[in-house]
Formats: structure tokens, sequence, C-alpha cells
């Protein structure tokens, strides 16, 4: 067990990471993803407060469905947070918050008469992951196999009341299961009596890191923009004004001084955070934001910010401990499952 985002989370169980993280690209794996936040957003007002507070255009999806989108900041449009929207009905929202955000993405959508409540402490949510998590789940639970990718349905799961969305973050096929919070154990129970392994943070993290997906607080927070991470696809451009808009068109107009690149290393030692990729003769293109091992592809791979001129194929190295790591600059996903 391990600190994170003020949560105690399991980093992995009996058989380990590699295992873990073999088996969600094999077969199925289940998270315990209960530190995700849930703020609920209620009132006739609620789909307008969201559509002029966040980037992604919700008419472009409809109720019964999710979307990514981002929360800026006002100044520099900064991401204050990545977030995945559950549209459950015409006045119903459940916008899910990373761990440590919960706070924050509250208070924005709070005000104009419009409810937004942290209900986080009344659910766990479990996410079943992987290219058979279907065919795990069908048998006892055809609904739930049934729902599909970006799509959100509540259900009754022999007899508990659920909200089961197609989305998840590791780059395989799944869906994430929110339950009340004292029915979690008997739902993750059956989800393994199923078949299907349990896995920890430390395979989470391995996993979206080969698909490529970033991790608030490396890939996105203070002083890195959408576009500089290369999802600018989240902006909605054509819906109107929302939070962040005026600084993030300034720098769609400009071009962003850096972008986030994928790096595949020769060799099979990981590259951190916060380390150097530089040239042959040593001078520094950029950092790392997130490294480790691909157990996939055994060698090792991260995610840096580079100058934007820096085209996949160049060849670069990363600078651990010392040693520079011969490395090819390339487009995530690493893996694609």
């Amino acid at each position: 067990m391990v600190p994170f985002g003020g949560w105690d989370m399991p980093l992995n169980y009996g058989d380990g990471t590699i295992a873990e993280h073999k088996a969600c690209r094999a077969a199925a794996v289940a998270f315990d993803v209960s530190h995700l936040g849930t703020v609920r957003v209620t009132g006739a007002g609620a789909r307008d407060l969201l559509q002029r507070t966040l980037t992604a255009d919700l008419d472009k999806i409809e109720p019964g469905r999710t979307q990514y989108t981002h929360l800026l900041d006002e100044a520099d449009a900064s991401v204050l947070d990545d977030i995945i929207v559950w549209w459950l009905d015409d006045e119903r929202f459940d916008v899910m918050p990373n761990a440590s955000n919960t706070d924050r993405v509250t208070e924005a959508l709070s005000g104009g008469g419009v409810a937004a409540v942290d209900v986080t402490p009344e659910r766990a949510i479990i996410a079943v992951q992987g290219p058979t998590a279907r065919s795990f789940l069908a048998p006892a639970w055809p609904a739930v196999a049934e729902v599909g990718r970006r799509r959100v349905l509540e259900l009754d799961l022999d007899g508990v009341p659920v909200t089961v969305a197609g989305t998840g973050y590791t780059g395989e096929d799944g869906v994430e299961i929110a339950v009340p919070a004292a029915a979690a154990e008997q739902v993750w129970e059956s989800v393994l009596a199923a078949g299907v392994d349990p896995a920890g943070l430390g395979a989470r993290d391995t996993l979206r890191l080969e698909a490529g997906l970033p991790l608030h607080g490396h890939e996105l927070g203070p002083g890195i923009t959408p576009l500089q991470a290369g999802l600018g696809w989240v902006v909605g451009w054509d819906k109107g004004d929302f939070r962040g808009r005026a600084a993030l068109e300034a720098e769609r107009d400009a071009g962003p001084s850096r972008r986030l690149r994928g790096l595949l290393l020769d060799g099979k030692r990981p590259p951190r955070a916060d380390q150097s990729v530089v040239d042959g003769d040593g001078a520094v293109l950029g950092t790392v934001t997130s490294g480790n091992f691909s157990p996939l592809l055994d060698r090792g791979i991260a995610l840096a910010f580079l100058d934007p001129e820096i085209e996949p194929g160049t060849r670069v190295a990363v600078d651990i401990r010392g040693r520079h790591e011969p490395a090819e600059v390339v487009t995530p996903p690493f893996v694609t499952p």
C-alpha cells in the first residue's frame, strides 16, 4: 500500500506489477480506483455551466455518453485538471476529477443556481480493463458487459444500484463501475470470482504510459496547456467562450513553445521524470515527464516535453544518472491495444 493523492492505494497484489500489467494486456484485471473524485452537478443550468467552464463541447454528445475534457486556469490556460464527464440525464452529470483536485473542481462548478456536490465518500469505483473484460463480466452481468465505449448507464447489479461507464485508463477496452460504498466489497469479490485478477497502482501507471495517456502532475498541470500536451482535440473552439479561452487562443496563434513527445529507448533502463533529454553533443533538448520500463516492449519508454521542431524519428538520448541512453522520438501510443 502507498499514499497517493491523499488516499492509501494498493501498489500491487501478490503477482507483482509486471504480471498484472501483462494480465491486463492479455485478458482482464480489476482496479480499485475509488480515489477518483465524483462531483455531482445537477439543476436546470448544469449543462450550460459545464459548457462555459470546461474545454470540450457538450453539443457533440448527449445524455448517456461520456466526454474527456479539461478545466483551465483563466490566466495562462494551464490544465488545472483533466476530467471525464458522465452525462446521466438532462440535468444530472457526474464529473470525475483526479484524486487531489476534487475540491478545486467542486469550487469551479459551484454557483449560479446549480448544485455541485462532492459525493466521492458515498461510492467506490471498480475499473475492469482488458481485451476479455466484457467476456468475464457477461455471464453474471450481461447488461454491464454491453455498456459501450464512451457510454454511461445506470443499472441494477444483484440488487445494488450502480453506474457503469465504458471508460478506463489503460488503453484497453473495459468498464468502470461506480457502486455504493457499502456494497463495494460485495461487487469487488464478485468481479474477482468471475475470473478477473486484481491489479494495483503500479500496473495502472505502466499501462497508461504504454498507451500514451497523460497523468496530471506530470504531462498536465501548472504551466502546461492542452496544446503543449498534444491534446488540442479536447478544445471546442466552435462552442463559444469557456474558462481560459483567451489565453489558449493566444498560444494557438503564436504556436506552443514545447510539445509532448514519446521516447522509445534502445535499452531496458527506465527513464524517470525530470531527467534531461539531450542531443549527441549533450545539449539539453527537453525534460522527461514520465518514464518507466515497458513490460510489453521490454524497453524503456518515456513522455517528454521537447522543442516543437523536434519531429518523430529524431535520435536523442536520456541522461539517466549520468549515462546517455540512446532513444528515438516517437508519437504515442507506444502500444496499440
